[in-house]
C-alpha cells in the first residue's frame, strides 16, 4: 500500500494513509487473541477461521451483536479508549454464553469523525481484551471514517460474534422446574445498559472524575466461569441482565407458568446503584427495570446441585451466592 494515497479525499476529511497507520498498530493486540482456528490475518477480505470440530456431533453456530451505547461519552469525557472494546466483546459474547456457546471469533466495526491511528489502536486494545478474557479470537473488523457524519472526536463502536455449541448441550429453560435455585454472578458495575439515564442523572462534564471511572469500569466477561460450571453440574437456563434489569431479563430464562422469587435484601446491590438512585430520586422498581443492580448474570440449576455450582464458579473467581428460587408465577420476577 506504499503507493495509495488519495490527496483529493484527504481534502474531504478522509485520510486512507491513518488507516494504514491504524492497522499497523492495532496488530500487536489483534495478535494476543489468535487461537488454533484462526487462518487469517488482520487485512484481508474476511476473516477466516477453521471450528474445531472434535468431539461435537451436531454443531450449532450461535451469534450475537452489540454495540456500547451511549457510555461511549464517559470515554470521550475522560479521554480513555482503552476498556470500553471490552464492554463491546462483553455484550455479545455474554449473550450467546447464554445459549450455551463456547465463543469462536469476534469482529468489530468502529466508526468514527476522524481515524486517529492511536486511538484506534487503544479502542481495539480493549476488543483484543475482551477477546482474551472470552477465548474469542478477533479476526477481522472494520474502521469507517466518515467527516460531517460524526464530530471529529466522537467515535461510535459495534461487534458481532459467533459461537458454537452441540445441539444436544444448548441449554433449554423449558427444564427450569418449581424449585429450582437462582444463582447470582456479581456485576463489576454499571455494566453498558441504562447509561442514557446515568447521564440524566449526573451531568458528566462537571462529574467528579472518580464517578466517571466508577462509571466507566469494563463490563464483566462470565464466558470462561460459565462454561466451567457446564462441565460440573447440570445448567438448565442462563440469563445476561442487561438494558431492562431483572424484570425484563430474568424472565427470559424462564418457561411460561414459572418465576423468580428474590427477596430484596439478598440482593448484594454495588454502592454504585445507590448513588445513581438517590441523585436521580429514582424509585427503586424502576432502578430493578433499568439497571443490573449489582447481578450481571443468572444462572439456574436444580437445588441439590446448588452447592457444587456455587463451590465450581468461585473457583473460576466468581463470588457467586444464591439469589432465589423458581416458583409458579405468572409474575415474572417477584421481588420482596
Amino acid at each position: 500500500m506504499k503507493n495509495s494515497k488519495s490527496d483529493a479525499y484527504a481534502a474531504s476529511g478522509v485520510d486512507i494513509t491513518a488507516g494504514y497507520k491504524a492497522v499497523q498498530l492495532m496488530k500487536e493486540h489483534v495478535s494476543r487473541t489468535n487461537t488454533s482456528g484462526v487462518m487469517s490475518d488482520v487485512g484481508g477480505f474476511g476473516g477466516l477461521f477453521a471450528p474445531d470440530m472434535k468431539g461435537v456431533d451436531e454443531p450449532v453456530l450461535v451469534s450475537g451483536t452489540d454495540g456500547v451505547g451511549t457510555k461511549l461519552k464517559l470515554a470521550f469525557e475522560l479521554d480513555r479508549h482503552d476498556t470500553i472494546g471490552i464492554d463491546c466483546v462483553a455484550m455479545c459474547v455474554n449473550d450467546i454464553i447464554c445459549v450455551g456457546a463456547k465463543p469462536l471469533f469476534f469482529l468489530d466495526y468502529i466508526a468514527c469523525g476522524k481515524n486517529i491511528p492511536e486511538r484506534i489502536a487503544e479502542i481495539v486494545k480493549g476488543v483484543a481484551e475482551g477477546c482474551v478474557q472470552s477465548g474469542a479470537a478477533l479476526i477481522g473488523g472494520e474502521t469507517a471514517e466518515m467527516p460531517g457524519f460524526y464530530p471529529e472526536d466522537e467515535y461510535d463502536l459495534a461487534g458481532f460474534a459467533v459461537g458454537m455449541v452441540d445441539k444436544s448441550r444448548m441449554l433449554d429453560k423449558n427444564s427450569v422446574e418449581e424449585g429450582d435455585v437462582i444463582i447470582a454472578l456479581p456485576s463489576s458495575g454499571v455494566h453498558s445498559n441504562g447509561f442514557s439515564l446515568v447521564r440524566k442523572v449526573f451531568d458528566i462534564e462537571k462529574a467528579d472524575r472518580e464517578l466517571l471511572e466508577t462509571l466507566l469500569t469494563p463490563t464483566k466477561i462470565y464466558v470462561k466461569p460459565v462454561l466451567a460450571l457446564m462441565e460440573a453440574v447440570k445448567v438448565k437456563s442462563v440469563a445476561h441482565i442487561t438494558g431492562g434489569g431483572f424484570y425484563e431479563n430474568i424472565p427470559r430464562s424462564l418457561p411460561a407458568g414459572l418465576g423468580a422469587k428474590i427477596r430484596r435484601d439478598d440482593v448484594r446491590v454495588l454502592p454504585v446503584f445507590e448513588e445513581i438512585a438517590k441523585a436521580g430520586d429514582i424509585t427503586e422498581r424502576d432502578m430493578f427495570n433499568t439497571f443490573n443492580m449489582g447481578v450481571g448474570m443468572i444462572c439456574i440449576t436444580a437445588k441439590e446441585d446448588a452447592d457444587r455450582a456455587l463451590d465450581t464458579l468461585q473457583a473460576n473467581g466468581e463470588d457467586a451466592y444464591i439469589l432465589g428460587e423458581v416458583v409458579k408465577s405468572e409474575e415474572g420476577v417477584i421481588l420482596w
